[in-house]
């Protein structure tokens, strides 16, 4: 797993760039998986999980269109799984706000700077992205 950026228009962005809401990019995570070990519909129920999908652009106390809630998918296999899982959690009426989830096809992916990278392991944080009980 690597921390990045994806889904804008900047080559090489840096996280300065990012942040300056000009490169279009979203902070990403790359996730590289055995499928023989878990499914992609897994790694979406995980997703879902770990984050609140109706808040445009915030995660967490983090606040910009950096931030925006985003499935990058590969194949027209992840996008298909990524829709459907997308419609049942809508219908589930787990939250009373929209959905806001960007579906989109993976664009380059940018690694970060090497400080980005195991962030709140290196700084002995808990993430904040995380979907407060509710």
């Amino acid at each position: 797993m690597r921390s990045g950026y994806t889904g804008g228009h900047l080559k090489n962005p840096t996280y300065e760039d990012v942040c300056s809401n000009k490169s279009g990019h979203a902070e990403a995570v790359e996730i590289v998986y055995d499928p023989g070990k878990i499914s992609y519909a897994q790694l979406l129920d995980v997703f879902w999980s770990i984050h609140d999908p109706t808040t445009p652009n915030r995660q967490g106390p983090d606040v910009g269109s950096q931030y925006r809630s985003g499935i990058f998918f590969h194949t027209d296999e992840q996008e298909k799984l990524a829709q459907v899982s997308k419609k049942k959690l809508e219908e589930s009426k787990k939250f009373k706000n929209a959905i806001v989830t960007e579906i989109v096809k993976a664009e380059e992916f940018y690694p970060a700077e090497e400080y980005h990278q195991d962030y709140y392991q290196k700084h002995g944080l808990v993430p904040t992205c995380h979907i407060p009980n509710r």
